[in-house]
């Protein structure tokens, strides 16, 4: 095992590791929060351009935590080493994203069953045709086994990924299409990561709240994002423990 990757992102503190299964929120300190909320002994394994990670256990199983950044590329260099050099098998998500659909409200969490996109990363693959990008099923079934045992409202289906947070040009036609299309909510890193884990034979789960909704307007609080983002971090977390490599 390599105790810096090559881009230099990564680098392991001694004697530090990574686990099986690594959950990625965005934020590097929402990575700091779940360590020391969730799991039990946690410890700072990487903290490289302030990016975060921790190994501990939940539910007696190793997990380990580390943010992402934002938007696919931050995500696939991250997950591409971890992958590659550290001996990570799976990679949760665990984000916010923006409903779409009227069926879909804030709080809910979106469990991704597929994503699609309009970043770049598929023409890199040079599948012909268009790569599907999907969740893994086992740790699918898992999360919402989960959610339900929880008594967690969720949606399971579509998401679409955009490289985009601002438009250059009006993106109500864009966002109008995705809700036309079935997509139940927009975020920025789900395709990226599937489409990642299933060019290297990987899994992956993208598991989200809805923080806000595209078209209504409504949006959470504060103090309402953070208490359900605590359900997503504990779907997340319970899918990590119990998916066995």
């Amino acid at each position: 095992m390599m105790t810096e990757s090559p881009s230099a992102c990564i680098k392991l503190k001694e004697g530090t590791h990574f686990a099986k299964c690594v959950l990625m929120p965005g934020d590097p300190l929402r990575a700091k929060h779940i360590a020391e909320t969730f799991l039990e002994n946690p410890v700072l394994v990487n903290d490289v351009r302030n990016m975060l990670a921790y190994t501990g256990t939940y539910e007696g199983q190793e997990v380990s935590v580390m943010g992402s950044g934002m938007g696919v590329p931050s995500l696939v260099l991250y997950g591409t080493e971890l992958f590659k050099f550290f001996g990570v098998e799976a990679i949760i998500r665990c984000g916010s994203a923006g409903a779409l659909r009227d069926d879909v409200h804030v709080r809910d969490v979106v469990l991704a069953m597929g994503a699609s996109t309009n970043t770049g990363f598929p023409a890199a693959i040079d599948l012909p045709g268009y790569m599907a990008a999907t969740a893994d099923y086992g740790m699918l079934k898992t999360a919402a086994a989960a959610a339900e045992e929880m008594g967690v409202s969720i949606d399971v289906g579509n998401v679409y990924t955009s490289d985009f947070f601002y438009y250059p040009n009006e993106a109500a036609a864009i966002n109008e299409k995705a809700r036309a299309t079935g997509h139940l909510a927009l975020e920025m890193e789900t395709a990226g990561l599937y489409l990642l884990a299933s060019t290297l034979g990987k899994r992956a789960l993208s598991v989200l709240t809805i923080s806000d909704h595209i078209f209504t307007g409504e949006a959470l609080s504060a103090e309402e994002r953070q208490d359900s983002f605590h359900e997503m971090m504990e779907i997340a977390l319970k899918t990590a423990a119990r998916t066995k490599f």
